[in-house]
């Protein structure tokens, strides 16, 4: 007896893989194909090993290109206005940076621009930066708020990263970070603010279907440990998982503290201690690396990455995007950097790009890595291994993107 046909819509041959879903290695797959129904990836493996009288609407020939899961970047401020490349001149000229905040510099400066953008001028100013990250094969993107600090401008933001998902061949994640800085009519009244945040925005944001996780700034310059766990304890009111900016300049326990709630991630992380990765590791919060950060601010404290592999804490890589201390849209770059910087290995650095940085969005489930079910979300590279995509700096060795199992349109390198 004949067994039934397999109907694909499309099916990708003359690839390798690197299904990132081996735990250790890329988990190679040499002269290999990859099916896709309904979006969704409905077989791969050597290409010798097709089942017998399948049929694909639709056969595209990879040349010998490498296909990755789509990269995730899974920290971004990409939605802004206004630019501080004049305060970057001026810090190194020797202006120090408390005279440029006293001036109306600095994150005052940035939210200022945001409030007065118009939500078309908002989206005006992202999409380019978004198509940066599309064009190096980004598929999905985190996107916080954070520069409105008030309920309108908050609101402005995040549907302006809501249509980016919509306009864009990319997912978008957003993640409500009104914790970020002290607007400047609540100065001296942090707790007030928090109450602000707390009462009044992340509920009403919240119902309006427009959050997915809760940030916040834990630091000396933000918000203090207890002021963050009321923004926790609030998420967890309107059911939003949280994540946390936490030890980028000082000890404060902010990565525990998020943990403690079940956090998706904390970030930054170069003065994580023992008991933070413990605590970390017990909860399955995800470790994010921020190298473009470390490299614009010129930090010396590495994040403790030796530790944190001892520990069995997932590290994922993402490129900070923002105006003040990393305006990269690369995120290959911050691969790159995190191998050079951070000691990362390639393989390290891939996976942080794709499956860990799909557990620090909550989204390992459908993406992340290539297997049957998941997301028919993918990138084709001519490279000729994968450990190449931290290797060259500056350099874009994409060929195509696929989101959904649909080719993205737009220029991609040829081979």
């Amino acid at each position: 007896m004949n067994s039934p046909k397999r109907v694909w819509d499309s099916l990708w041959v003359n690839v390798h893989l690197a299904t990132m879903n081996s735990g250790d290695g890329y988990g190679e797959v040499i002269d290999a194909a990859i099916a896709v129904r309904d979006g969704k990836i409905a077989w791969l493996g050597p290409r010798a090993t097709l089942p017998a009288g399948f049929q694909a609407t639709h056969e595209h020939d990879g040349r010998g290109a490498w296909l990755t899961p789509g990269l995730i970047d899974c920290h971004t401020h990409i939605v802004y206005a206004g630019n501080r490349s004049d305060e970057w001149e001026a810090r190194l000229n020797g202006v120090p940076y408390e005279q440029i905040a006293r001036e109306g510099g600095g994150i005052v400066s940035t939210v200022n621009a945001t409030r007065a953008a118009s939500f078309d001028d908002l989206l005006r100013a992202s999409l380019p930066r978004v198509d940066a990250l599309a064009a190096e094969g980004v598929t999905t993107l985190e996107i916080k708020s954070g520069y409105g600090l008030d309920l309108p401008n908050e609101e402005k933001m995040l549907r302006v990263a809501r249509t980016i998902g919509h306009r864009a061949d990319l997912t978008v994640r957003t993640t409500f970070l009104g914790a970020h800085a002290l607007p400047p009519e609540y100065a001296g009244r942090a707790d007030d603010y928090i109450d602000d945040v707390c009462q009044n925005m992340l509920p009403a944001l919240a119902e309006q279907g427009l959050v997915d996780a809760v940030d916040a700034f834990c630091e000396s310059i933000g918000f203090t440990p207890a002021q963050t766990e009321r923004v926790f304890q609030a998420a967890q009111q309107c059911g939003l998982p949280v994540k946390l900016h936490a030890e980028q300049l000082s000890n404060l326990g902010g990565a525990a503290l998020t943990a403690r709630y079940g956090g998706l991630s904390a970030d930054h992380l170069e003065h994580l201690s023992d008991e933070g990765i413990t605590a970390m590791a017990a909860a399955g919060t995800v470790a994010v690396l921020l190298p473009g950060a470390f490299y614009f601010l010129r930090d010396t404290r590495l994040p403790p990455v030796q530790a944190l592999r001892e520990g069995g804490v997932p590290i994922a890589i993402a490129s900070d995007c923002n105006p003040g201390t990393s305006p990269m849209t690369s995120l290959l770059l911050a691969m790159n950097m995190a191998c050079t910087i951070f000691r990362l290995t390639p393989q390290e650095a891939l996976a942080g790009a794709t499956i860990n940085a799909a557990r620090a969005l909550g989204l390992s489930a459908s993406i992340g890595s290539l297997e049957p079910g998941k997301n028919a979300d993918f990138a084709l590279w001519a490279i000729d291994r994968p450990g190449d995509l931290a290797y060259a700096m500056g350099f874009n060795p994409g060929t195509e993107v696929v989101k959904n199992g649909v080719l993205c349109n737009g220029p991609r390198a040829r081979h």
